[in-house]
């Protein structure tokens, strides 16, 4: 889902930002520099506001949380401090809030650079994956895949997980998957157990 955000006064997203960076002020508005659902995580979409330019991505796993400012540690060896603030959207598994960011999970986050080197947070998709894989076992609440070398347990949520069938509207119908089959995963990853806690599996696509 992708929002225009319509511009008020020639107040910009990265002003709405601003602002809400620096005086905490409840902003209640949509997203302009692209969706923020599940998928957006991994689109290239320009910024729909003219006033921003490019968007500013980071990357990696968050190592310390002070206040509203997450402090994540690059897989490059860069380091970089996002600011979360009253409008920043928040996934994990789920539309969430701030309060179930945790140190070392992973992070995705997009937004616009601050003069103080934050980056205000537009969006964060916490332990966000999206992975070709091949279905190796299926079980009442998992679904094992391969990834490359690797073998991935997927848990089904009972109130999350769906299935798309060769490009199909979404079902909670999981029976038509079949060991060996081609399985794009979209999911969260879970660090203690580098296990998935699958959203959608897409198949025949």
């Amino acid at each position: 889902m992708t929002y225009r955000q319509k511009d008020d006064g020639g107040l910009g997203r990265r002003r709405f930002l601003t602002t809400a960076a620096l005086t905490g002020a409840t902003i209640v508005g949509a997203s302009a520099l692209g969706g923020f659902d599940a998928d957006a995580a991994f689109a290239a979409e320009p910024s729909l506001d003219p006033a921003i330019p490019k968007s500013t991505f980071v990357e990696g796993r968050i190592t310390g949380i002070t206040g509203s400012v997450l402090e994540v540690a690059g897989s490059y060896g860069d380091h970089a401090r996002v600011q979360l603030t009253n409008v920043t959207s928040v996934w994990k598994v789920r539309p969430t809030t701030a309060a179930e960011i945790e140190i070392g999970d992973g992070l995705y986050a997009r937004g616009v650079p601050m003069p103080d080197g934050t980056v205000a947070a537009d969006a964060v998709w916490v332990n966000i994956v999206n992975i070709d894989t091949t279905i190796r076992g299926i079980a009442k609440n998992r679904v094992h895949f391969s990834h490359g070398q690797h073998e991935i347990v997927g848990h089904v949520r009972q109130d999350t997980t769906n299935a798309s069938y060769a490009g199909r509207a979404l079902t909670s119908d999981l029976s038509r998957l079949r060991i060996g089959q081609s399985a794009q995963v979209l999911g969260a990853w879970r660090p203690f157990d580098n296990s998935v806690d699958v959203v959608r599996i897409s198949v025949g696509h």
